[in-house]
């Protein structure tokens, strides 16, 4: 028999195993302790995804991502991978094999790039599998004087939304920092084939002025050289953007601090 996991009936089930052991052994009572079959375990990475994207993935079960449709998307391909070869093919399972942290940034250790790999095939389900697709989500985001076209599927552009209330309240002194930003771009990745995040209208690059980035810091390095980091994005605006789903390219080794990407799952996992 398959059985089907949501995420809340892995929870309710967790939450009834204590109270079944304990309320046993407190019983005066020499029979048996009942047997109490453990619910199968989700990977830690699939109960983000289920969390972050309840939309389009309902639940989990043998290794396939189960969605609202109907359709289904193995997890876990079972390949090792290389560092290179999980940018340019990653199932979901490897979009976590960095741990996203939150809060002020630290010089990344080398080839740390949580979120910069991701899964082609599950990205263009939900946002669409080519620019027409995915511009039939992309609503007018007011933006420190600006509109920019940012996709409404998952939420995205409310919480870019709640990230200029946020700035505006707390930090108005920040504004420079999203001059002539951009976001919506149907393209490849620099020097490879994978789509970039701009792609799927989830993304936006704020102020270029004040933003580094790893081949315009390091002229002629290649992706698995060593690389000087720099970054002159604030704390502050870093972090507002994390309150809101966003993770920051400033975190990665291969740097690009003017990029923010709407990735709820990694923030989830992080805080497991």
């Amino acid at each position: 028999m398959r059985i089907f996991l949501t995420a809340s009936s892995v929870l309710v089930a967790l939450l009834l195993l204590p109270a079944c052991r304990f309320g046993r052994a407190s019983a005066n009572t020499s029979a048996p302790e009942p047997v109490v079959e453990e619910a199968p375990s989700i990977p830690p990475g699939a109960m983000a995804l289920i969390r972050a994207y309840p939309e389009f993935i309902d639940s989990y079960s043998d290794n396939q991502l189960l969605f609202r449709d109907g359709s289904s998307m193995v997890y876990d391909d079972g390949v090792a991978k290389s560092y290179l070869e999980r940018l340019d093919d990653a199932d979901p399972e490897d979009m976590f094999a960095d741990v996203y942290y939150t809060g002020p940034v630290r010089v990344p250790e080398y080839c740390y790039d949580p979120g910069r790999g991701r899964c082609e095939a599950l990205f263009k389900k939900m946002y669409g599998s080519s620019a027409a697709e995915v511009r039939k989500h992309l609503v007018d985001v007011q933006w420190f004087g600006q509109k920019i076209p940012f996709t409404s599927v998952n939420g995205a552009a409310d919480s870019l939304r709640a990230v200029a209330a946020d700035i505006m309240a707390n930090h108005p002194e920040m504004k420079k920092y999203f001059d002539k930003s951009s976001s919506f771009y149907w393209r490849a990745v620099r020097g490879a084939q994978r789509l970039s995040a701009h792609s799927y209208g989830m993304t936006v690059d704020i102020c270029t002025e004040y933003s580094n980035y790893w081949r315009w810091s390091n002229p002629g390095k290649e992706e698995l050289d060593e690389l000087e980091f720099k970054n002159r994005i604030p704390d502050e605006v870093i972090m507002c953007f994390e309150r809101h789903g966003f993770i920051a390219g400033a975190k990665w080794y291969h740097f690009d601090s003017m990029h923010f990407e709407f990735r709820t799952e990694l923030l989830y996992y992080g805080r497991e």
